[in-house]
């Protein structure tokens, strides 16, 4: 009966034992899952912060340090109109919660051009001869994640603006876009809509690594996207851009009336 009884005991510990080792061993996986998936993120990813100077609205704190003021949007020129082309959104939003926010952005027809919704990580830096825009064109980061993570929500219209070289867009369905530049440019790259300057995403050799999402259907709501980063070599990056927009040819005043594009939750996953 005394062995029965201590071979009992022994199963019991070898049991515990082996539950122990297999709770040791599962939290040891999900370790080296969750840092797998952490890594450097940029001020304001998910767009819950926003603030107001006087009628132009700004994906930042009021306080926020110039190291924070990451996103920026056409609404310094725009605002001068009273339009906005980037907002906060409080109701339509991807998670709810408490001070829960969404990026909402729009094409409209201004005074001098039609202009996209555009929300990206740079500076706008002045309106042209009040015919386009010059920006400076990504903030400093230097991880190379595998994806962009997020919510988007587009509702695209029918293309009414159309110059060359897209006349043959004119009439048809708009096309929104998400796109992430990793580069080791030493400086922001300075974009100028009226004069054609823009990056060569397929020929500058500091670019590291892209990934692209074009929109061409309304989604009827938010939907998940997981956004892979191709890398073209082993570089280490200086820069990011992250540039969404309702209009993908907004920059060439291509794009239709209303097409609007919703924001929400982007997280770098490594």
């Amino acid at each position: 009966m005394e062995i029965a009884i201590k071979n009992v005991s022994l199963q019991s510990k070898m049991k515990r034992m082996a539950r122990n080792l297999l709770t040791l061993t599962a939290a040891f996986l999900l370790g080296i899952c969750a840092h797998a998936q952490s890594g450097p993120q940029l001020y304001n990813m998910n767009f819950d912060t926003w603030s107001k100077k006087k009628a132009q609205w700004c994906p930042y704190a009021k306080d926020a340090s110039g190291a924070e003021q990451v996103w920026d949007t056409a609404n310094k020129g725009l605002s001068l109109l009273g339009k906005n082309g980037a907002v906060p959104e409080d109701k339509i939003v991807a998670v709810k919660g408490e001070g829960k926010r969404a990026a909402k952005v729009c094409s409209m027809n201004v005074v001098w051009a039609f202009a996209a919704g555009a929300l990206y990580t740079g500076d706008f830096v002045r309106i042209v001869n009040f015919s386009g825009a010059e920006l400076a064109m990504g903030v400093p980061f230097t991880a190379r994640p595998k994806t962009l993570e997020g919510y988007y929500y587009y509702i695209p219209g029918i293309i009414n603006h159309a110059k060359a070289p897209y006349e043959d867009m004119e009439g048809k369905r708009d096309v929104g876009q998400i796109e992430v530049l990793l580069a080791d440019w030493d400086s922001p790259q300075t974009v100028c809509t009226n004069t054609g300057q823009f990056i060569d995403v397929e020929n500058d050799p500091h670019i590291i690594g892209r990934g692209n999402l074009y929109l061409t259907r309304d989604t009827k709501g938010y939907i998940r996207f997981s956004m892979p980063i191709e890398y073209r070599n082993a570089r280490t990056p200086k820069y990011v851009v992250i540039t969404t927009a309702s209009s993908r040819f907004g920059s060439y005043f291509t794009g239709a009336d209303g097409s609007t594009l919703y924001l929400d939750e982007f997280e770098f996953t490594y």
